[in-house]
């Protein structure tokens, strides 16, 4: 009974509810009567979204990019201080773009063999880091792989690799020398000596921390060698490599700069010796900045591409 009793209470106060919706349906969509005041309609105007969408994406870049600028307005201006003084050694900011703002408003003027823009300087040194630092690159990759792989190999070759590593860039110098008899070889060389052991080394740790499970699943599937190295290996030690490769690009930058300073040739390490013998650091200080601006660039870079490779799996 009782539940009867609620059943019928639920059903009358349903229809009474449906009554009233027509009710009120019928009155809204009935015509005014003649004389009438027609109804007013009040739409609530939505919010403007477009400022939030642009302050959303001027937010991050603003976080981003004003920091620096604020730093570096206070550097000048500090460094403008310092350099003020009658005893001064180094030239102030204002000095240094009144003596050498052609160097950065023309970086890519040619006036004879040995008198082009720092932009040509910058891409001859560029092109010596792309050749010695690809070679490094393939080679320290497959020995990389090999100790990560092989036992043996590993202890043959790890304490010879750790011994080399620790010597410095330059020393190789008289050596490239010696072997190749020209300046533009024994540079790559150099280039090549001095990325290849953070690229070996970053490429068999991540061989050697490749999981047991994916070993498992190869051995499952009868992956041969080839499959294995392009579906297990390499995917699962890209972090790694990538680590090596990032670390490999900024030592290349830096040999470079230093080779060219004893080699000669028209290279922006060249630019810099010649400058200091001719005493011009207002250009040295621009070459710096032009040097700083293309490390930065290469290691964000890379890093960028290796983020893309890895989708931006990182080595722990």
């Amino acid at each position: 009974m009782l539940a009867s009793d609620l059943k019928t209470q639920c059903f009358e106060r349903s229809v009474a509810s449906d009554g009233a919706a027509e009710t009120a349906l019928a009155t809204t969509l009935t015509p005014p009567a003649a004389g009438a005041p027609a109804p007013v309609i009040a739409l609530k105007a939505r919010g403007s979204t477009s400022g939030f969408g642009l302050r959303r994406v001027l937010g991050p870049m603003v976080e981003t990019v004003l920091p620096p600028l604020v730093v570096l307005a206070v550097a000048l201006f500090i460094w403008e201080m310092a350099a003020a003084g009658p005893r001064a050694s180094m030239p102030a900011p204002s000095r240094v773009w009144t003596e050498a703002g052609d160097l950065i408003a023309s970086p890519f003027f040619v006036n004879g063999p040995q008198d082009i823009g720092l932009g040509w300087r910058v891409a001859i040194s560029l092109q010596r880091v792309a050749i010695g630092f690809g070679l490094a690159s393939i080679v320290g990759i497959v020995i990389g792989v090999l100790i990560g792989q092989s036992r043996i190999a590993m202890r043959g070759l790890d304490p010879i690799f750790q011994v080399l590593r620790t010597v410095p860039p330059l020393a190789w110098l008289p050596i490239s020398l010696a072997a190749f008899r020209d300046a533009n070889p024994s540079a790559i060389f150099v280039i090549f000596i001095t990325a290849i052991w953070p690229i070996i080394i970053n490429t068999a740790v991540g061989i050697r921390n490749i999981p047991q499970d994916y070993r498992n699943v190869a051995a499952v599937l009868q992956l041969n060698a080839m499959e294995y190295f392009w579906r297990i290996m390499i995917p699962a030690a890209a972090p790694y490599i990538f680590t090596g490769l990032r670390i490999g690009i900024g030592l290349s930058w830096l040999a470079i700069v230093a080779a060219e300073m004893l080699t000669g040739g028209v290279g922006i390490g060249f630019f810099i010796w010649d400058a200091w013998n001719s005493s011009r650091l207002p250009d040295i200080i621009v070459a710096l900045v032009y040097i700083g601006l293309v490390g930065f660039v290469l290691d964000r870079s890379v890093a960028a591409i290796g983020a893309l490779a890895t989708r931006g799996a990182q080595a722990t």
